[in-house]
């Protein structure tokens, strides 16, 4: 009998520990390189928040580890070492694999674009991710839409442009296909990883830069060397992030695990994109009161100019690319369907004298 008890006390031993061993082979652990700074507001913050909400979602059981660009890879890397499995995942935006495939930019941003209903819309239900994925898969990556931020500036120069022949000859650092645009008006345009512009500004590298909004542009310092910050962003209303995975990653993960990425991707791209419209108004403000930031608005017939030259890039780009113009047709198509009901809600900020 007390034999009997011994094996089964011991037997009982053995399986705690086998569970607990099992439980411990479970248990997932991620290194996450991310194109922004843990301190830089939003884009760094959030990717931040997005790891320690998957430790959370999971209780410990699916851990994330943030990796500050450079730490890992340089910061607009993600693609090549996502892709190799290099790191695991890449918080990233498809903007910065343009030079992959110049179409992916539609997938960041697009001038005179959509408001961020309208572009999520296209992406989740009338065909946007499916060309996504499409282009992503070939190269061993899986991708999400985890963040989006509100409209941007459209530029900081040194001096006041009152005609748009003063941008002929700039250098500048520009992003996406706003970058087109702004190389058929003359503009030399350059694209830059956050920390490196202010550097390059300062040396005269480029002459001007366009990065984010007030909230994040203050923390560059783009306003201790060029003053005027002009608006609207037409060439980014809207602005949304891709996380990279790898799919061998992925595929190894269990279906609770992928649930617990996607509902994490999906929290943050709404909470970062509401806090940076919650902020931007009081950031504002401060970039003129405390840093004597001059706010300038483009006049209608200079947007105009800007809205015209992104035509003619949307024509010249799709006919000797036939991904951008399927891209293009996909994202036009429906944002015509779309009209109809956006022109039918459309307000002016108000109707009174």
């Amino acid at each position: 009998m007390k034999i009997s008890k011994t094996l089964a006390i011991c037997a009982f031993a053995f399986s705690v520990a086998l569970v607990g061993t099992s439980a411990q082979a479970a248990k997932v652990k991620w290194k996450m390189h991310s194109a922004w700074g843990s301190q830089v507001p939003h884009l760094g913050w959030e990717a931040v928040r997005f790891a320690e909400d998957i430790g959370k979602l999971s209780d410990g059981q699916f851990t994330v580890k943030f990796f500050e660009p450079g730490a890992l890879i340089p910061a607009n890397e993600g693609f090549d070492a996502t892709s190799k499995g290099s790191v695991d995942m890449a918080w990233s935006t498809a903007g910065y694999d343009v030079g992959k495939y110049p179409a992916l930019a539609y997938f960041t941003a697009v001038p005179f674009g959509p408001t961020l209903g309208e572009y999520m819309a296209w992406i989740w239900h009338h065909g946007g991710a499916e060309i996504r994925d499409r282009i992503y898969e070939k190269h061993n990556i899986k991708t999400m839409h985890c963040l989006a931020i509100g409209p941007e500036t459209s530029g900081w120069f040194k001096n006041e442009i009152t005609d748009l022949e003063q941008l002929r000859g700039l250098k500048m650092r520009f992003f996406g296909l706003g970058a087109r645009v702004m190389q058929k008006l003359g503009v030399s345009t350059q694209l830059l990883a956050g920390g490196d512009i202010f550097p390059a500004l300062e040396k005269g590298v480029i002459d001007a830069t366009e990065f984010s909004m007030p909230a994040m542009d203050i923390k560059y310092g783009f306003y201790q060397i060029a003053k005027n910050n002009y608006f609207p962003g037409w060439h980014q209303q809207v602005s949304i992030g891709v996380l990279e995975i790898n799919m061998d990653k992925w595929n190894s993960l269990s279906a609770q695990n992928k649930m617990i990425l996607e509902t994490a991707c999906r929290s943050s791209l709404v909470r970062v994109y509401v806090e940076t419209e919650a902020v931007n108004p009081g950031a504002m403000a401060e970039m003129g009161e405390k840093y004597g930031v001059i706010t300038r608005r483009w006049r209608d017939d200079q947007i105009a100019v800007f809205e015209q030259a992104w035509v003619d890039v949307v024509a010249e780009d799709s006919a000797k690319d036939p991904l951008f113009a399927e891209v293009t047709e996909s994202y036009s198509k429906w944002r015509k369907i779309y009209s109809k009901w956006g022109a039918a809600q459309a307000l002016k900020p108000t109707y009174l004298d």
